[in-house]
């Protein structure tokens, strides 16, 4: 057997991470066909009916996702009964231009991504269109709204607005007047009017949340969603500070249920309602019922890097 390089070595550890059916099957040579694998997996591991499989996909230079997200998934499997992966940029997170494993989408019934600005090349890009494609769950936190930063004029140019045409989001930092009200600053979480029968919210209290509010209004999220939660800036650095969408759902132009959350900074994970949120969050994109009780709130403590570029 060859000695695994850098690259294989990083895909390995996701896949050893990993839940379930992938991990029954995280060998070298099974890790440059995840079909086989999962396959050969669920033989060793049969899986009930309603096992799902989800993705995370990572890479972000300020909110450390790479360490938050590895946490959630894990719990998220042990309690709902799903195979996660962790799929991270290479070799760390200020790596922008390769995220090794995304063929293993094509496996999965959801996906969440936590990205930004990333400049992958278009093979990788080609996965996540076509997942896209496929109609299955998506679901954004925080930075996906500026998950790709090509130049003007690039060929994949058009990704810089992957949060507008997957989630319904800005379609990228900046644009259409998408900012923040200062890292000084903490959001105050309520539901919206209206909002607190829907199945998503169940079990998600309102909270205080270390996320910096996002701007997105007056023309995200767009025509078509539902907002579930609204966030009020608490000692905003500039005003006027407006009331803002902090979680929406949408359907995609590929029939995709789409469920989006503006928040995401590490302290936020402490909050049951921001595990819960999420939690419920991926259960709905799938079509699944979300559950009526979970075992949470789970253990995730990870501090705020600040940001690294």
């Amino acid at each position: 057997m060859q000695p695994l390089d850098r690259r294989q070595f990083h895909l390995l550890g996701a896949a050893l991470a990993s839940t379930g059916a992938w991990r029954a099957s995280a060998t070298p040579a099974t890790l440059a066909t995840p079909a086989a694998a999962t396959r050969e997996g669920a033989s060793e591991q049969a899986a009930p009916a309603a096992r799902k499989r989800v993705a995370f996909v990572v890479g972000d230079h300020e909110y450390s996702s790479e360490r938050t997200l590895p946490l959630f998934a894990a719990e998220y499997g042990r309690a709902f009964g799903h195979d996660t992966i962790v799929l991270r940029s290479f070799p760390d997170h200020h790596a922008e231009e390769d995220i090794p494993g995304l063929e293993w989408l094509e496996q999965c019934d959801a996906a969440v991504f936590y990205l930004r600005w990333r400049r992958l090349p278009p093979a990788q890009l080609a996965r996540i269109e076509s997942f896209l494609a496929s109609g299955k769950g998506v679901i954004g936190l925080r930075t996906t709204t500026h998950a790709f930063n090509y130049p003007s004029g690039h060929a994949s140019e058009r990704w810089n607005a992957f949060g507008q045409f997957a989630f319904g989001a800005p379609p990228g930092w900046g644009a259409g007047g998408h900012t923040h009200y200062g890292h000084s600053s903490r959001t105050k979480v309520e539901l919206f009017e209206g909002a607190a029968d829907h199945e998503l919210l169940r079990g998600v209290a309102p909270f205080e949340a270390r996320s910096w509010l996002y701007h997105v209004v007056p023309d995200h999220p767009s025509p078509g969603a539902t907002r579930l939660l609204a966030g009020t800036s608490i000692a905003p650095e500039h005003q006027p500070a407006a009331v803002n969408p902090v979680a929406w759902i949408w359907t995609n132009q590929w029939k995709g249920r789409a469920f989006f959350t503006t928040l995401g900074h590490p302290e936020d994970f402490r909050h049951a309602a921001m595990q819960r949120l999420l939690a419920n969050g991926i259960s709905w994109s799938m079509g699944l019922a979300v559950p009526e009780a979970w075992n949470g709130p789970w253990a995730i403590d990870v501090p705020y890097r600040g940001a690294t570029r």
